[in-house]
């Protein structure tokens, strides 16, 4: 998995706020020996879908396939959330990640 921080453009406006994504929720939350990086990914993404969090989602799409999830599975993950959190949002979720398969394969 790659290293992953909270924007650093951030740290201008909310140091504490990058501060603390960085130390508790990368560097140990993500780093817990529970589960593995590609099974918190898709954990993740799924809850972001759910949710209708599409301004987070795109970069944990990314992180998701850095993760060793592929997109047939992240594809199945949305369908199969879409008829538990929402059309919409499985719409929204399908569609980005889309966009980003897209970018990839380019």
């Amino acid at each position: 998995m790659a290293k992953q921080s909270a924007p650093p453009e951030l740290a201008g406006i909310a140091p504490k706020l990058v501060e603390i994504t960085n130390e508790v929720l990368f560097a140990d939350v993500w780093e817990r020996p529970g589960l593995s990086p590609r099974d918190r990914s898709l954990v993740t993404v799924s809850v972001l879908a759910a949710l209708y969090r599409s301004e987070q989602l795109p970069y944990h799409l990314a992180v998701a396939l850095d993760n060793g999830l592929t997109v047939e599975e992240l594809s199945e993950a949305i369908t199969h959330l879409a008829f538990y959190a929402g059309w919409p949002n499985g719409m929204t979720a399908i569609t980005l990640l889309k966009k980003i398969a897209d970018e990839r394969a380019a």
